[in-house]
């Protein structure tokens, strides 16, 4: 299976009824439960922008973000392991999860660091770490979510292009299930456990418009 193309659901690995690990309880470093059911009140979003590692990390350190957690999604083999989803065999992408409260930060400022924090004009890969499971993505838990996320990545479009950039490739889909990631990934960066280790998330330097008015609104 070439590492830039999708397998077909004949094609992916069967994977199992169950996780084949259990979940970290806490945050490393918000000290918050990462599995559900979470406070009421709280809204859950799920953005793939490359390594997870990096990309949770982006998240964590957002006020109004209650606790993240890193995963697959948007493929098609249950409970599938970090190595299955390397494979390629698996249609799922990296994702960090983000548990977040909307009267301290809003569903439209995390698309705005989403968008900022990766080049989501690359395709199967971002910078050095290349394959599907780096595809850039948004899977969306409400029709709200949708048509934000679908209009956020309209007002990029137009900005990269003014800066030489080509056609985003981000998929914008129903939220699939999330199968969270092994332990080792869960706040990978963080000082508790590796904080100079590698972080491949890195912008393209323009400006989202996501969430800003125009001037003399």
């Amino acid at each position: 299976m070439s590492p830039n193309h999708l397998p077909t659901p004949e094609q992916t690995l069967p994977g199992r009824p169950a996780p084949a690990f259990p979940l970290q309880e806490r945050h490393s470093v918000l000290d918050t439960p990462l599995a559900a059911p979470y406070p009421e009140g709280l809204a859950v979003a799920d953005f793939g922008l490359g390594c997870f590692w990096g990309a949770e990390r982006k998240f964590w350190q957002t006020e109004g973000v209650w606790t993240t957690l890193a995963g697959y999604q948007g493929g098609t083999t249950p409970h599938p392991t970090y190595e299955e989803v390397c494979s390629g065999l698996t249609g799922h992408t990296e994702v960090v999860r983000v548990v977040f409260d909307p009267s301290r930060v809003s569903y439209e400022s995390l698309l705005k660091l989403f968008w900022e924090s990766h080049d989501p004009t690359q395709g199967n890969r971002q910078g050095n770490d290349r394959g599907t499971q780096y595809r850039s993505a948004v899977y969306t838990h409400s029709p709200d979510q949708q048509s934000a996320a679908e209009a956020s990545r309209e007002a990029y479009q137009s900005v990269l292009r003014a800066s030489g950039y080509g056609a985003i490739t981000t998929e914008i889909l129903p939220a699939a299930p999330f199968y969270y990631a092994e332990a080792y990934h869960q706040q990978y960066l963080s000082d508790a456990k590796n904080p100079t280790g590698y972080c491949g998330i890195g912008g393209t330097g323009v400006s989202c418009p996501v969430g800003i008015a125009p001037v003399g609104d």
